[in-house]
């Protein structure tokens, strides 16, 4: 006999926390998890350039193809969310976390490397992308939406930057297999959680969503496959699919692509001991923490596309900044720049996020916002490389940053082309 939905009374609001905050937390910590082998490009560029030889543009051939494969996997997942439920899917994708970090242990070549850290690692972070935070959020949430894709959100990016100092520490104290057997038994460690405690629905529970009167519509169990690639055929003849796409793009350009893999050795190529660049990097992550939640609140109540424009239009301005504030020492600059750059990290997603549901519908949007995740990935991806090849070619990461100060320029601009009327939706 299934279970009686039914909305929780006041007594029970005052008493018990709602089942859907547990399940966000849950899903906060498994983001966290799978972050962590997200975080180690840029501390282990160098340590693998002494160890193996390999030049900074092969080992950044690797980290865009695990940039890429990590955006090009998230629509996919979430459609297999919807087809086997988001438990099995996480849990499993953890496993593969887990796998491809601690195999990277017994590489000889360069193309180790690529199927390690690359495929595996791309394919299973993938799955734990931000189109997973939006289904957590889509499912869970009518009420505070804005605020918990935030939440989750800053999970993900927070998660890289904080254990940057701890990998950093590791490599320096040990060595650089250290530093991956670690992170592999922390992504191991969190499926336990995330099969005892995640469910997929409320409904599955005889439950409502937070702030629902009435059970949210399921999505058909269709094929996972055919369902993203129909989802992304109707939103490409949209003008806000490519707006969106493309200032997402240059987002993941801006960060995943740039500042998280190649901060640390840029930094160090002026001086800086790679550990307390990872540091800085941490800091980052503690102020996303309030930039994301802050933009997530900021997300329910103002202009999405506006939001946008302003993000990526400071962010332009910072990167242009950095160059002149590397040197051998922590000086108060550079720390303006880090907190400044940390509250803007990845606040662009609950905007984007509430974009694509406006425009494309709660069922279809997280799988909407999966293919944008795509493009932020492939913008990472060919940064990723393109920075790595400017450094060996002209012994400086410089130009890198100019470009991606400029592109930030024009992501401003393609926000506020979407459709004005998304803004009364959002």
């Amino acid at each position: 006999m299934p279970a009686t939905l039914t909305a929780p009374s006041k007594r029970d609001r005052r008493i018990r926390i709602h089942r859907a905050w547990w399940v966000a937390a849950v899903a906060f910590v498994a983001i966290i998890g799978a972050a962590g082998f997200r975080a180690t490009p840029g501390v282990l560029i160098e340590p693998l350039h002494a160890a193996f030889g390999w030049s900074h543009t092969t080992i950044s051939a690797a980290v865009t193809v695990n940039l890429v494969l990590y955006g090009l996997t998230s629509p996919f997942a979430a459609a297999l969310m919807d087809r086997f439920g988001m438990r099995r899917i996480v849990a499993g994708a953890l496993v593969l976390v887990a796998c491809g970090s601690g195999f990277t242990l017994f590489m000889k070549s360069s193309w180790e490397l690529i199927i390690y850290w690359g495929i595996m690692v791309g394919l299973g972070t993938g799955s734990m992308a931000m189109a997973f935070a939006g289904t957590v959020s889509t499912r869970w949430f009518v009420k505070r939406r804005g605020l918990v894709t935030g939440i989750l959100t800053a999970a993900g990016a927070t998660g890289q930057l904080i254990f940057l100092p701890l990998l950093a520490n590791l490599v320096a104290a040990y060595n650089w297999q250290v530093a991956a057997a670690v992170v592999s038994a922390c992504a191991l460690a969190v499926v336990p959680l995330v099969w005892w405690l995640l469910r997929d629905r409320p409904e599955d529970i005889g439950a409502l969503a937070y702030g629902a009167t009435a059970p949210l519509p399921a999505v058909a169990a269709t094929g996972a496959g055919r369902r993203a690639l129909a989802v992304l055929g109707r939103a490409a003849r949209t003008r806000t699919f490519w707006m969106l796409a493309g200032g997402f793009a240059i987002c993941g350009a801006s960060t995943n692509g740039l500042v998280t893999t190649h901060f640390v050795p840029a930094a160090h190529d002026h001086g800086l001991p790679a550990t307390a660049a990872a540091g800085l990097l941490a800091v980052v992550g503690i102020f996303d923490i309030v930039g994301t939640i802050a933009s997530g609140w900021l997300t329910d109540r103002f202009d999405s596309r506006k939001l946008l424009a302003i993000y990526y239009g400071l962010r332009g301005v910072s990167l242009i900044v950095l160059p002149l504030l590397f040197s051998d020492r922590l000086d108060p600059p550079m720390a303006f720049f880090v907190i400044f750059y940390g509250l803007d990290w990845v606040a662009t997603v609950p905007p984007t996020l509430a974009l694509c549901r406006a425009a494309f519908g709660d069922a279809d949007g997280p799988v909407v916002f999966g293919w944008v995740l795509a493009s932020h990935q492939v913008g990472a991806g060919a940064i990723a490389l393109g920075a790595g090849i400017v450094r060996d070619q002209l012994g400086t990461y410089d130009p890198a940053w100019y470009g991606a100060g400029a592109l930030c320029a024009l992501a401003a601009v393609l926000s506020l082309l979407v459709a004005p009327r998304l803004v009364r939706e959002a």
